[in-house]
């Protein structure tokens, strides 16, 4: 049986600020209904694909949360068995904590989220509204719109004339992007968060161009009846060797202001002899194609602007060591600078020397590798030719366990969608004289579910090479949500995949969500943020260029 820990004592945890993980075993769009600040989501029925990622130390203090006991125990046992040796559950889960007197939150990535809406609070950082843009754009301004998002957001949606630039690129592309120094750089997101961060990191950096956020990013524009565009591929240039020079200076000075280590090879590699003792997380934060085509073995790909925005979904434990990497001298002080800031990471940048060294020792290409915990019984595969005679028969059942968007879209003839972590409970309901045959994206989240509910259900089995594999060979597909079981349970669904009707005012509901946020962390008084003001001259120059009206062409 694990500990049971209560809300008081939970937060004196916290407020102790040494290592912690804070898991939540619910599905992501339970837990975004209601949630504590720190939390990262773990759900239990895909705990063996994330709880190596985010906790990779398995004597590190993990609590685990649900909505009022449903999933912990479960989530304990499985911990248990992969080796974690100090797991406890928080008694009451969150209703438990809330009838405690503490904060709820709500949404997803909470912590960096609210990090960026105290960031604007407190700098004020300088904002330009859809409209404002929109004139300044058709009057000719001399600006150029850098979107913050990874290029496959920006190539789903943009605003018109935007340049994708995502996160940590921006000051190591910026200054190649914007024609001039005096060019109006505008940043911008889908919402709020990337926008503010962006364009407070160019004016931390203190780059001579007036800098600012589009409020609201893309939601505003469409919020304003402008439109976006599609299917673009412009992304900012890379800098040449005087530009990057500039920027590496830039950096530079912005690390040593947010009092960011940079550490030799020598540090390094006490820090991988003490992982065993003090969690280690290594970051490779540039582009994640540069990444797949090499990197130091070992290291994670972790794109700067994201892992400042989503650090709940890649550090696991609170005040563990984070090395970040670049090869350019900029991307990793930059994000180094910010979540310094954040006041949960002991966050140090590797020098560029130890960077190069690595790269000249153990490079390896591809994706970054994904370490899974098996369950130890046998998964039984099922090929997809099999699979459509035994449904085709009545012998079998497909039951989707990946994605409810991606199950909407298209999924296997007649199959069910159950979120992973509610399947065990609903495994009953289905025939006994029919094979359960698991299928997910890949078949690798369907194979582990099998492994861990075959104690239950001995004729389980999974989809070989899963749903992808299924639509490669062409094989027969439906659309649609009528089969789907639980919802939207594991996902939380953004504005822009609301039903058509209520696109803007779920829009609406989501941008006052974020601006709530401050009072919110303020009034909770647990978060550890510390928003740093650079004393760039950026600000200033940048509110000056906003206050002069539009010209007719730069």
């Amino acid at each position: 049986m694990s500990r049971l820990v209560s809300p008081a004592q939970l937060r004196t945890l916290i407020g102790q600020r040494t290592e912690l993980a804070l898991l939540d075993v619910r599905e992501e769009g339970v837990t975004a209904r209601k949630r504590l600040f720190y939390s990262s989501i773990a759900p239990v029925g895909r705990l063996g694909l994330v709880i190596e990622r985010l906790v990779p130390r398995r004597t590190t203090p993990i609590v685990l949360v649900d909505t009022q006991g449903e999933h912990t125990v479960r989530a304990a046992a499985l911990l248990g068995r992969w080796g974690y040796t100090d797991v406890s559950i928080l008694e009451g889960g969150v209703d438990g904590w809330e009838r405690a007197g503490f904060e709820v939150f709500s949404g997803t990535n909470v912590p960096g989220k609210a990090f960026g809406e105290l960031i604007e609070h407190r700098l004020h950082t300088p904002n330009v509204d859809a409209v404002t843009l929109k004139a300044r754009q058709d009057a000719g301004d001399d600006l150029v719109v850098l979107d913050s998002r990874p290029f496959g957001e920006f190539n789903a949606m943009n605003i018109p004339g935007g340049v994708d630039c995502a996160g940590a690129e921006l000051v190591y592309r910026a200054l190649a992007a914007a024609p001039s120094p005096d060019t109006l750089i505008v940043v911008n997101c889908a919402g709020r968060t990337r926008s503010i961060l962006g364009a407070q990191s160019l004016i931390n950096a203190g780059v001579p161009n007036p800098v600012a956020a589009l409020t609201g990013g893309s939601m505003s524009w469409l919020l304003a009846g402008f439109e976006l565009e599609h299917g673009e591929i412009r992304t900012a240039p890379r800098p040449d060797a005087a530009t990057l020079a500039t920027a590496r200076e830039l950096a530079a000075a912005a690390a040593r202001k947010a009092e960011v280590p940079v550490i030799d090879g020598a540090t390094l590699a006490l820090f991988e002899r003490e992982s065993g003792e003090r969690t280690l997380y290594r970051f490779d934060v540039r582009d994640p194609l540069e990444y797949e085509a090499g990197h130091p073995a070992g290291w994670r790909s972790a794109p700067g602007g994201q892992l400042v925005q989503a650090t709940d979904e890649y550090v696991g434990a609170l005040h563990a060591r984070v090395v970040l990497r670049d090869d350019d001298g900029v991307r990793a002080r930059m994000t180094a600078s910010w979540l310094r800031q954040l006041g949960y990471l002991d966050v140090h940048v590797l020098d560029d020397a130890a960077s190069a060294a690595l790269t000249a020792d153990t490079y390896e290409a591809g994706p970054e590798p994904l370490n899974i915990r098996p369950h130890g019984a046998r998964t039984h595969w099922i090929e997809p030719d099999a699979l459509s005679r035994a449904v085709g028969e009545g012998k079998a059942q497909t039951i989707d366990i990946d994605s409810s968007v991606a199950f909407r879209r298209n999924h296997v003839p007649d199959a069910r969608f159950i979120a992973a972590s509610e399947l065990r409970a609903r495994l009953n309901g289905f025939p006994r004289d029919q094979q359960i045959v698991l299928t997910s994206e890949d078949g690798v989240l369907a194979g582990l579910v099998a492994a861990e509910l075959a104690a239950h259900r001995p004729d389980i089995a999974a989809l070989i090479g899963g749903t992808r594999r299924w639509i490669a060979l062409g094989l027969p597909l439906e659309s649609g949500d009528a089969n789907n079981l639980t919802g939207d349970d594991d996902a939380w669904y953004s504005p822009y995949h609301a039903e058509p009707g209520r696109v803007a005012e779920q829009m609406n509901a989501y941008l006052t969500w974020e601006l709530e946020l401050v009072e919110q962390v303020e009034r909770d008084a647990i978060a550890s943020i510390n928003v740093l003001d650079f004393e760039t001259a950026t600000a200033e120059r940048s509110l000056e260029r906003l206050s002069e009206p539009s010209s007719t062409a730069a």
